[in-house]
């Protein structure tokens, strides 16, 4: 039988986004995984493959059709424009090309869809901007923020958020039993990202063009090892019902298979180990100005990483979007 699958490599394959990557291909029904890379695992097997990790030097980046470049911002950008330039399709899943450079397309689907088809440089968004940036368009695309008031958002992370270097902060011993606000007073790395992708998400709100609303971004560390729940403290013109944000929300994502809405509000439960941003909704009693809450749970790894990552890829080849993907 003739094998009409593309090709895929993985560098920098033994993070923990990296090995959600691989785990992905390895069961992908048409990407097979070619090459999987680790300059300090060179040589060792690659769990549920296979393969052997190869040394960056070694890998056949040129012989693939996509290549998802798992490197740590900041190691990123160099290796991923090296890539592309063998020829390959390349996803970059750190931070180093969001703000388009080398020509990349920030790339999530649900919005900005149309971008990714045919795309050479895919900008992979964060974990953090995917739940609130989802979570935000239909209310900035319906005008019904206040923009008198800042939209709040209270974010928590499980630790592989943070990598798999070795951090006395991400110790067993110093994560257990704790919670703890970091990167706080809106100067977290995700922050220009954030605001990028509302100021995109608001044009012509108030008539005006591409101009982000004020908001405060609390990230935490949680004491658990995957997953993301964003409360975010909606600022309203007017009063609206659970029932019609859930109907308006339901509408702005109809037949997008990796959004689920409800009235109940999401637990981290609802999501790991699928490649969705679940969203739900309630009112806000007792204050004088109408407020929304919106909570929007996700794996960091899946959505917010790697499972999202593998649905960008899948547009730009021009396979099926959800291919290989648990929903």
């Amino acid at each position: 039988m003739v094998n009409n699958n593309k090709r895929a490599g993985v560098i920098g394959a033994t993070g923990y986004t990296g090995q959600e990557m691989v785990a992905l291909l390895a069961r992908h029904p048409a990407l097979d995984l070619v090459f999987a890379s680790s300059e300090a695992e060179a040589g060792k097997p690659v769990r549920g493959t296979r393969l052997q990790y190869l040394r960056l030097e070694s890998a056949p980046v040129a012989d693939v059709d996509v290549v998802f470049v798992c490197l740590p911002t900041g190691a990123s950008a160099e290796v991923s424009l090296r890539a592309r330039s063998a020829g390959p399709l390349v996803v970059d899943l750190s931070a180093d090309l969001r703000e388009g450079q080398g020509g990349a397309v920030y790339a999530l689907p649900e919005l900005w869809r149309e971008d990714v088809r045919g795309a050479q440089l895919i900008a992979n968004p964060g974990c953090y901007p995917t739940g609130i940036l989802v979570s935000l368009a239909p209310a900035l695309a319906s005008g019904l923020v206040d923009p008198s008031r800042p939209i709040v958002i209270d974010a928590a992370s499980g630790v592989t958020g943070a990598g798999r270097s070795a951090k006395r902060d991400l110790l067993f011993g110093e994560v257990s039993e704790d919670f703890k606000a970091y990167g706080v007073g809106n100067r977290h790395r995700h922050v220009p990202e954030i605001r990028a992708g509302l100021a995109r998400s608001a044009t012509g709100m108030n008539g005006k063009s591409g101009v982000a609303p004020q908001f405060i971004f609390t990230p935490h560390l949680l004491p658990v090892r995957r997953g993301i729940l964003e409360t975010i403290y909606l600022p309203l013109k007017s009063a609206l019902a659970v029932s019609d944000a859930v109907a308006l929300w339901s509408e702005f994502y109809a037949g997008e298979a990796c959004v689920d809405i409800g009235e109940a509000l999401p637990g981290l439960k609802d999501v790991v180990g699928r490649n969705v941003v679940s969203l739900g909704f309630a009112d806000v009693a007792d204050v004088e100005s109408p407020t929304l809450l919106v909570v929007a749970a996700l794996d960091n790894l899946m959505k917010g990483a790697a499972g999202q990552a593998v649905q960008n890829a899948n547009i730009a080849l021009g396979l099926d979007e959800l291919a290989g993907l648990p929903l």
